[in-house]
């Protein structure tokens, strides 16, 4: 049986300059699991799909011509970036289209270990990431490129520009600080 052929990001971004088109070409397979992995847990009849939430956060880069991008992890972030974005976009707006539903509900990668439920509401954990924001910007900055970008502390390190000892400092306190932030709100 011959393997699926490599998906292909939005055809009609030929506007975007060829070195985002490469990035996303070469990433497009890897976000496009990670979005099917942040959605799986989702309601059956739920209407974002994988497909659409990469396609959206393509749509988002490519309309930022200012960046020149150093490395496929660099892109990597700013993606991770984006489609919390799409994300928190797209719950808002089911939230308010129906009052007290459809809000999104995405399972946190099992690394931050909450210890008693699973599924997080995607707008209660961008408020929480919000607030570690406020109270300590890098530490919600690996969570971000950790849990929406899927990269390592070891990548994300490189990312921030800060050695991985840092970035294991970090990822530990976000982790502690978030789980008791999400057990408020669940």
């Amino acid at each position: 049986m011959q393997p699926n052929p490599p998906s292909k990001p939005p055809a009609h971004l030929k506007s975007v300059p060829s070195d985002t088109q490469e990035l996303m070409t070469r990433v497009y397979d890897e976000l496009r699991a990670l979005a099917s992995d942040y959605l799986k847990h989702e309601r059956v009849d739920h209407t974002l799909q994988p497909t659409a939430l990469v396609h959206e956060a393509y749509l988002r880069l490519a309309k930022v011509d200012r960046i020149h991008w150093r490395d496929k992890n660099h892109f990597l972030a700013a993606a991770a970036g984006t489609i919390r974005r799409v994300l928190v976009d797209h719950a808002r707006t089911k939230a308010t289209a129906k009052r007290g539903g459809g809000k999104i509900r995405v399972t946190l990668s099992e690394a931050v270990q909450l210890p008693s439920k699973s599924d997080i509401d995607i707008l209660v954990l961008n408020d929480a990431m919000g607030r570690l924001s406020a109270l300590d910007d890098l530490a919600s900055q690996v969570v971000e490129l950790r849990f929406f970008g899927g990269l390592t502390n070891d990548q994300a390190a490189k990312v921030l520009g800060f050695c991985n000892t840092t970035a294991k400092e970090k990822w530990s306190f976000a982790r502690v600080w978030l789980r008791r932030e999400l057990g408020k709100d669940a």
